[in-house]
């Protein structure tokens, strides 16, 4: 008769790390409640389907369960179960009968079904959550599994791109190469084709530094999104903060995300990940119980301090993490410093960044979670960048985050998109954008990095989107259009979505390389949206978070076709000129008060006469020609002058050259793509309808 190779009883183990930790003998099982009155750890066969063994964790130290298992080695697959009071009205919701997930397991394995055993009160009954249901969830949940951490990295480092050099570029590890039909099937959608050579190449020729990816923790798919047929594809649904995704994983293990990060070190590219602190898969408190409520729903969410029974819901999803509590803060850090130094990504952008912000008086720069992350001496080093906005009280918080950290900038996406319809009134605001957002981030001695500019994200219309549709056209997502931004500042210029008129072709297209060079020349931190470079469609879906399919998925043939080729030149084109020129990229905020020439100041703007713009003609609301000349010095004591003519009007603008009249070339025209660098004969500029024109002149100081 076979021996159970597992003892009777567990050993106390260790409160610290943490988590299951392999140390080569056996493994040491750690998870934090502070409300559990016993947690009991649950093994599994390599399947995940049938129960083996179950203990006690024999020891409580500061409100850590612990224990330790002999020779449970790397690979056993294992999850908890917590006992305590089910007292929905106190805030307290244990249910032993529900299998949870360990908040710091490091690799998951199954899938979640959506069945009504994931609850912890029954479906259906009249007392809803304050009923007990009694089933058992492991069938129908996913399992952590021991990891092995072990990695060579050899010499890897960090790129360490300076913030004014950044040039991001954001998209989705699956849409990246779902469509990519030169990749091994089981390769696409996976991290194994982030690592690709021909996406590293494509980087490198636009002039990118740094990838942006859509959330790469494991989350879970949502029950009202299945039962319409649709999935979560943009995967802000986390339910590990420590573990990748398993769909991403082509081989099923770790080590293909490190293999990605060091290919894209080895090519001098950064990877930043988005990341979801704000709240868990685990929705309302009508949600299914699978990891943090079942193990102490009191401490892991914030809950109404006059009816626990109910979430707070400042992020829009049913449920917010509470940061407040020390061990759910410790948490969040652990679990960023853990993919710095586990998986050497250099950064993160935080999802509902006011959230993470708030304490109990609302958003706080001086938030515990802001306070922790600027201290720490792993964090940092690498970038930090907000969304900086949630839907509870006082929730767009742009420009009020501490230093050390940069804020995707909805201001500059909207004020670029309305200064290129052409609406009125916008020349002021179009020139702040341009510089940086000063009057937003020029605080705390905050840099110009600090603005994330983008004039599409994924969220909202990709660029193509913005010149072809007036509209959304949400249709598909099953919510009757009413999802997404209701106003996109777009216009589809004669035709809604594709059509075959040249002229309306003619305009979008200028469009969109005014919008591109716009992102360029602007102070602040570039962001692209993968596949504007080469005109990517969503037909019109501003809101594709659950198109799973084509509609999101980047279409690369587009990038061989004649237009989508030279629109991606371009982008090279412009993105180059930025990377040569210094002063397209000061780390400063220029306010006119510096002379790097003499009586030449280091901004000034000008109308289409080259004299400085007065305070009446900013108030004309119909003027659309604007003038941007920055001046900087280069490290051979030289000094250049980059001056960007702007038009978004519906005629020629016939610009003069403001003073002094340097030798001037014309560097880029986007009116003319492909056309080559040209001396300025003359002092007047024409710059064509909806384009811009940059000149450049440089002169030895002295």
């Amino acid at each position: 008769m076979a021996t159970s190779p597992w003892p009777d009883r567990l050993l106390a183990g260790s409160p610290y790390p943490l988590g299951a930790t392999w140390d080569g003998l056996g493994t040491n099982f750690a998870v934090f409640s502070a409300h559990a009155t016993r947690i009991e750890l649950c093994l599994f066969d390599p399947s995940g389907r049938r129960q083996i063994a179950r203990f006690d964790l024999p020891e409580c130290t500061d409100e850590i369960w612990h224990g330790y298992l002999p020779n449970a080695r790397a690979g056993l697959v294992y999850g908890y179960r917590a006992h305590g009071p089910y007292e929905p009205q106190a805030g307290h919701r244990f249910n032993p009968h529900k299998l949870l997930l360990d908040p710091y397991a490091r690799r998951l394995t199954g899938e979640m079904r959506n069945a009504d055993a994931l609850y912890g009160y029954r479906i259906n009954s009249p007392r809803a959550d304050l009923s007990f249901d009694r089933r058992d969830s492991a069938p129908g949940v996913m399992k952590a599994v021991v990891a092995d951490e072990s990695f060579n990295w050899a010499d890897d480092r960090p790129p360490a791109v300076p913030w004014s050099d950044t040039v991001i570029y954001e998209v989705h590890v699956r849409g990246l190469s779902m469509l990519r039909h030169d990749l091994r099937p089981n390769e696409r959608g996976t991290f194994a084709a982030l690592g690709d050579p021909v996406f590293i190449d494509h980087l490198r020729r636009l002039g990118a530094t740094t990838v942006e990816l859509l959330p790469i923790h494991a989350f879970v798919q949502d029950r009202y999104l299945l039962e319409k047929g649709l999935r979560n594809y943009w995967g802000y649904n986390s339910i590990g903060f420590f573990a990748p995704e398993p769909r991403y994983l082509s081989d099923g293990t770790l080590d293909e995300l490190r293999i990605a990060v060091r290919r894209l070190h080895a090519a001098g590219l950064e990877l930043i990940l988005d990341v979801v602190y704000n709240h868990t898969a685990e929705g309302s408190e009508l949600g299914p119980t699978l990891s943090f409520r079942g193990l102490d729903n009191a401490s892991y969410y914030r809950l109404l301090a006059d009816n626990p029974r109910h979430c707070i819901n400042d992020t829009g999803t049913g449920n917010t993490l509470n940061l407040s509590t020390p061990r759910v803060l410790q948490m969040v850090m652990d679990s960023l410093r853990y993919w710095v130094t586990a998986f050497h990504v250099d950064g993160f952008r935080f999802d509902l960044g006011v959230t993470l912000g708030r304490e109990a008086h609302g958003f706080d720069p001086g938030s515990g979670f802001f306070d922790a992350i600027r201290q720490d001496p792993v964090l940092q080093k690498v970038k930090l960048i907000s969304e900086p906005w949630d839907i509870g009280p006082g929730g767009y918080q742009l420009g009020n985050h501490p230093p050390g950290f940069s804020e995707w900038n909805d201001r500059f996406r909207d004020g670029v998109r309305r200064y290129w319809r052409g609406d009125p009134g916008q020349r002021a605001d179009f020139a702040a954008r341009l510089a940086g957002s000063s009057d937003l981030f020029d605080r705390r001695h905050r840099r110009p990095w600090a603005s994330i500019n983008y004039a599409a994200s994924h969220d909202g219309f990709t660029l193509l989107d913005t010149v072809s549709y007036a509209e959304r056209h949400n249709e598909a997502n099953g919510e009757d259009n009413r999802d997404g931004h209701g106003e996109n500042y777009s216009a589809n210029w004669g035709e809604e979505g594709p059509t075959a008129d040249p002229a309306i072709l003619d305009t979008r297209q200028r469009l969109q390389r005014a919008m591109l060079a716009t992102l360029f020349l602007a102070q602040g931190t570039p962001m692209l949206l993968g596949g504007d470079e080469f005109g990517r469609t969503q037909h019109g879906n501003n809101n594709a978070y659950c198109q799973d399919n084509e509609t999101s998925w980047i279409d690369w043939s587009s990038l061989e076709k004649p237009e989508g080729k030279s629109l991606a030149a371009f982008v090279a084109r412009v993105a180059a000129l930025r990377h040569r020129h210094p002063v397209l990229r000061s780390p400063y905020f220029l306010h006119g008060r510096e002379f790097p020439a003499e009586g030449v100041p280091d901004i000034s703007w000008f109308d289409a006469s080259g004299e400085i713009i007065s305070a009446e003609s900013w108030n004309n609301a119909e003027d659309r020609c604007l003038a941007l000349r920055r001046v900087g010095p280069n490290d051979d004591g030289s000094v250049t002058m980059l001056t960007a003519f702007f038009n978004s009007g519906t005629s020629d603008c016939h610009f003069l050259l403001p003073e002094p009249h340097w030798p001037t070339r014309i560097v880029l025209d986007s009116a003319a793509p492909d056309g080559p660098e040209r001396d300025l004969e003359g002092v007047e500029i024409v710059v064509a309808p909806r384009s811009v024109v940059l000149a450049l002149a440089t002169r030895t100081k002295g």
